[in-house]
């Protein structure tokens, strides 16, 4: 019997760093990019009630908005903006590349999947939720 098709993966997980001196963080969402089948998505989720335990003052509200716009530049399209005209490899590299806001990216680890989909679901459960 033949070995199902599995491609690799690069994924990350999206940090929340409210106040980026203490260095505090909590996961509130995974990207996960395949090549060989152009699939990039993202999961996001804000536990406000653990934001605010590291930082009582933390903008929730702009947290969230800078959520869905990664989600957006994931799906592509018109809601991706700018980068709604580069490749989905091109707005993974973007989005995982370090800064020091609020919102970061973790380092890029690799996999292997039959179905990118899953796999994301399944990280997602494990490292935010």
């Amino acid at each position: 019997m033949a070995e199902p098709t599995r491609d690799d993966y690069e994924y990350a997980v999206i940090r929340a760093v409210p106040r980026v001196e203490r260095g505090e963080f909590i996961n509130v969402g995974v990207l996960l990019y395949c090549r060989q089948s152009g699939y990039l998505g993202a999961r996001t989720h804000l536990d406000q009630g653990r934001l605010l335990s590291l930082d009582p003052v933390a903008d929730v509200h702009a947290l969230r908005r800078a959520l869905h716009g990664v989600e957006a530049v994931c799906a592509g399209g018109e809601a991706a903006g700018p980068a709604a005209g580069d490749s989905p490899g091109q707005r993974f590299r973007w989005l995982t590349a370090p800064r020091s806001a609020v919102l970061q990216p973790g380092p890029v680890h690799t996999g292997l999947t039959g179905d990118p989909e899953a796999e994301l679901r399944h990280l997602f459960e494990q490292l935010v939720l």
